[in-house]
């Protein structure tokens, strides 16, 4: 079954606020979707950074962060860039391609109980 980005987004959403494990806290960062140039600017003053990565978790005190993409998407530079800067940071980076590769990351970072059927 082909997914949207954000289809496969929301299901591991809800696969972390189903089976988080304890001390995990996870958010979304809606950077993505058209913004009229003036929105676009105001954000960017809030201080939204392009590239940034979908899903962010914090578990026992480790950052995560979780690039989701179609089985077919591809990274682009300012998201390589971003994701540069966060590994720098001390963050844990990992790019996921389909539901499948999703989940099977957040079960290898250990930021959700058992495993998906």
């Amino acid at each position: 079954m082909k997914r949207s980005e954000q289809q496969i987004q929301a299901t591991v959403m809800q696969h972390l606020w189903r089976r988080s494990s304890p001390n995990t806290f996870a958010f979304h960062v809606p950077n993505g979707g058209w913004r009229s140039p003036i929105e676009a600017k105001i954000l960017k003053g809030q201080g939204v950074v392009s590239g940034t990565p979908d899903i962010f978790i914090v578990s026992n005190g480790k950052p995560y962060a979780l690039e989701i993409k179609t089985e077919t998407g591809r990274i682009s530079p300012v998201q390589r860039t971003a994701h540069v800067l966060l590994e720098d940071a001390g963050v844990e980076v990992a790019t996921a391609y389909g539901l499948d590769q999703a989940i099977a990351q957040i079960e290898e970072w250990g930021v959700v109980r058992g495993r998906a059927a």
